[in-house]
């Protein structure tokens, strides 16, 4: 059973409110630029390039879809990514955090979301959310830019790690967490990933070289890389992986400890 904290206030709650986050966002350009993406994604989709793409010596193929323009963002490569590592694990030991693979797939593990009203997603904030069940994997695709930054909260720096520190306290001894997440998009998270003291125990990075094309990318050149431009939404990505919280070895000399 999952038990949440309270929900702070959506900057982008009703519709009015939707469209100007957008604006502030993704520039007043896109606001107008986003329909005509969507309307004619069903001619634009059938041709683009299919070339696979390579991620650490896995060859994926690319994910073009309609849906909240995926062909034109860098979800096209976070979704490929994101399946790769969900069918290596049964779902009943699979938590998702933002509901964003079920608007592509239909599909059975648990979802929590702390704005989406869907019966099957627990509503819950990632950074206070309890639970007694443990998992072998807990993804996010595009969303931990959004803590503490797009809610009415606007501290990053602090609730980022915190919704991390939280989520690895239910990792299985073997499990991972797993993050994709756009450069540029969210300048206290760029500092997290350039300071590198999160405790991550693996990073990747990658950067598009045209509208649906991305990339193998050291760190510094995808940090470098400015978010909507020249390409639409983000022109680099990080994908980061988190082990268990391990508790804090006890204070004392080091032949105390057991450490060598």
């Amino acid at each position: 059973m999952m038990k949440f904290g309270d929900r702070a206030a959506h900057l982008y709650a009703g519709r009015l409110g939707k469209l100007i986050f957008f604006a502030r966002r993704f520039g007043f350009r896109e606001l107008f630029r986003k329909p005509f993406r969507i309307l004619f994604a069903p001619v634009i989709i059938p041709r683009l390039p299919m070339e696979p793409f390579d991620f650490q010596g896995i060859r994926l193929q690319p994910f073009y879809h309609r849906r909240n323009t995926t062909w034109a963002c860098e979800r096209c490569v976070e979704i490929p990514l994101a399946m790769h590592f969900l069918k290596q694990y049964p779902p009943e030991r699979v938590l998702e955090v933002g509901n964003v693979l079920s608007g592509y797939f239909s599909l059975a593990h648990e979802v929590i979301d702390k704005f989406d009203h869907t019966s099957s997603v627990t509503r819950g904030d990632v950074v206070t959310f309890s639970t007694d069940s443990s998992y072998d994997l807990i993804l996010s695709i595009s969303t931990f830019e959004h803590i503490g930054f797009d809610d009415a909260r606007a501290d990053s720096a602090e609730m980022i790690p915190a919704a991390i520190r939280n989520c690895r306290r239910f990792l299985r001894d073997a499990g991972q967490l797993l993050l994709t997440v756009p450069i540029g998009y969210n300048k206290h998270l760029d500092e997290l990933i350039r300071g590198g003291r999160w405790g991550c125990s693996r990073e990747a990075y990658m950067r598009r070289t045209g509208m649906s094309r991305w990339v193998t990318s050291s760190k510094m050149d995808a940090l470098s890389r400015a978010y909507g431009r020249p390409y639409p939404y983000a022109n680099a990505i990080g994908v980061f992986f988190f082990g268990p919280e391990r508790p804090s070895p006890p204070s004392g000399k080091r032949g105390e400890t057991g450490m060598p």
